[in-house]
């Protein structure tokens, strides 16, 4: 849409931050890892499973044999519905716990929320429905409405279960069915299931003593409550006037609520242990001109750009078309490269050693905005992140760190206790202080690194001869192409497992759903009952993923603790699973190329 320049950083002392990251690393690592979050099962149940904004109306229990089940309706359940109904595929259901599509769309609803990608590299099928997104960076309602959207082009309506929650999926050996048990009591049999949930289904909890105790109001970020609050989306909170306000958590929902929350409430303590590394967001509208200008394609182009920046290296001249943080690094490194005539000498070794230093330079500057902006000296400092590029989820905002020059809002930093103390009848305690609140708001995020019986909350998960789906995976996935697993016939999978990863997950999604749909078509069409990969596949696979890996370990110890390293665990666990490390497009080759032979390689089918 415009001309990116590389972004103008400062020197950096790199053995100094080096020193520092390490030191603010080590002040932040917890014994107890993962085992800081409460189990949401745990006396949380409600929590999860209520629904704010959608009655649960009463019906019959379900009780029906259908071809496919897709387990989810936000982006990744509805693309493999998409398509499945493009390969001609239409005999499938959707199940659903909220009362309409859209999932994490539908469930985070929180004041100020947004997209911290590219709108028009992260909202999936624009091209096939038409869309163009109203901004560069959406706002929550329009990827909601986008959701939605999608539903009704591909009548997907009529073929969903909403306000379900699937608490059960065993295979039915006798009949050749997965038989998939709901929270209303239904018996649905599938011949084929698609576990479509995405990585930020499921709220989690800090696992602070004494939560159970406060006497005030809470809820957490991923299920507002606007009759508590006032206003909408867009913010207004007017029945917070008065109040005393606490938010627990400073990462991407954290980031954009709290200056809403500043605007309304009384007096506003934002608990933060760890400050996010903050890009100006720079928002703007979607040029007329610029829109008319696409061309069919013109998504999938723009995506790889997204990917290329994030994820590998611009080449010589080639243009950043997203022009944000996201990019900034490889930006710069082009830039750089191109004008000292680096390019020519340039080694594997030393592309990474610039890349570090680039990445140090763009995280110096995001430090320096900070001195900008916050005008108190000490909580400037308490705001500046010491990490990596990609130690944690980057955030946007043009509002958040200004907040903190508002004389009702407070940064209690919690870093040198490693998180809150505890919660009282009465507020929260910091450092030996107390601070009474009115309210306790957690922006704590969602389970995505732990235990994966934790984060489905589906039990039993069994397959053939009753073997549970956690013990078979218990020492890391075993997988073809991240898809299907041997001893789970016609279960597909959906996620960071072991395929491709890309900046735009919604891309990956895509991915996986188009191979799926293949498979389950090319099913139908010949009759096969089972699908299923044979041992020698899934060893084939494993080795190709463990031998193609680039360890990446020590870069993850060495991050501040979040969810992108498993809280900082003596096991790391990424976030994006054990990814195919020769890249997304070299993914998508070999899954071309698989196709092409038109022998479904690797997998048995069974009549």
């Amino acid at each position: 849409m415009h001309e990116c320049a590389p972004t103008q950083t400062p020197e950096i002392d790199l053995t100094a931050l080096r020193d520092r990251y390490l030191a603010e690393r080590d002040k932040r690592l917890r014994d107890e890892g993962q085992g800081q979050y409460l189990v949401t099962e745990d006396g949380f149940t409600e929590f999860y499973e209520s629904d704010p904004y959608t009655a649960v109306l009463p019906r019959e229990p379900i009780s029906a044999e259908i071809g496919v089940a897709i387990l989810g309706g936000g982006w990744a359940g509805l693309i493999a519905a998409a398509r499945l109904e493009q390969a001609g595929v239409t005999d499938f259901r959707i199940i659903e716990l909220g009362g309409d599509f859209g999932g994490a769309w539908y469930w985070n609803r929180y004041p100020g929320i947004q997209v911290d990608t590219d709108s028009y590299s992260y909202l999936p099928l624009l091209e096939e429905t038409g869309y163009i997104p109203s901004e560069k960076y959406s706002h929550g309602d329009e990827c909601f409405e986008h959701a939605q959207r999608i539903g009704k082009h591909f009548n997907l309506y009529e073929r969903a279960v909403f306000s379900t929650l699937v608490k059960s999926l065993e295979w039915d050996e006798e009949i050749n069915r997965w038989r998939i048990g709901t929270n209303r009591g239904d018996d649905i049999r599938a011949r084929f299931v698609i576990m479509a949930q995405g990585p930020f289904n499921k709220p989690k909890l800090p696992g602070i003593e004494g939560i159970d105790e406060f006497r005030g109001h809470t809820f957490h970020s991923a299920r507002w409550d606007y009759d508590y609050t006032g206003g909408t989306v867009k913010g207004g909170l007017d029945r917070l006037a008065g109040k005393r306000v606490a938010v627990i958590g400073t990462g991407a929902s954290g980031i954009q609520v709290i200056p809403h929350i500043a605007r309304s409430a009384e007096q506003l303590f934002v608990f933060q242990r760890t400050p996010s590394y903050i890009y100006d967001r720079g928002n703007v509208p979607t040029d007329p001109e610029w829109a008319a200008s696409l061309r069919p394609g013109w998504t999938r182009e723009r995506k790889r750009n997204f990917h290329t920046a994030a994820f590998e290296a611009f080449a010589p001249g080639q243009p950043d078309l997203i022009c944000d943080g996201w990019t900034e690094v490889s930006r710069n490194l082009e830039a750089h490269l191109s004008a000292t005539g680096g390019w020519a000498t340039l080694t594997p070794e030393k592309f990474m050693e610039l890349r570090e230093i680039e990445d140090y330079k763009a995280m110096e500057r995001v430090r320096a905005r900070v001195d900008e902006v916050v005008s108190d000296p000490a909580t400037a400092a308490a705001l500046k992140p010491y990490y990596r590029f990609l130690c944690k989820r980057p955030c946007f905002s043009d509002e958040y760190l200004p907040t903190f020059n508002r004389e009702n809002v407070t940064l209690v930093d919690v870093s040198a206790t490693k998180g809150v103390e505890r919660i009282t009848a009465e507020g929260i305690v910091a450092h030996g202080v107390e601070h009474e609140v009115d309210c306790i708001i957690f922006a704590s995020g969602f389970e995505i690194t732990t235990d994966l019986d934790r984060r489905l909350g589906i039990a039993p998960f069994t397959g053939r001869d009753g073997l549970s789906l956690y013990e078979h995976w218990a020492s890391g996935y075993r997988t073809l192409h991240g898809l299907t697993t041997r001893g789970f016939p016609n279960a597909f999978f959906t996620g960071f497992i072991q395929g491709g990863v890309t900046a735009s997950t919604t891309d990956m999604f895509d991915q996986q759903a188009g191979h799926i749909a293949y498979i389950v078509a090319h099913a139908f069409e010949t009759g096969a009952t089972m699908v299923e990969p044979t041992a020698e596949a899934v060893d084939q696979w494993c080795t190709t993923v463990r031998e193609t890996a680039v360890d990446n370990s020590n870069f993850q110890r060495e991050c501040t603790p979040g969810y992108y390293n498993n809280e900082g665990e003596q096991q790391i666990r990424s976030h994006l699973g054990d990814p195919y490390w020769p890249g997304f497009h070299a993914f998508e080759d070999l899954l071309e190329a698989w196709r092409a032979t038109g022998e479904l390689p690797g997998l048995t089918l069974g009549t």
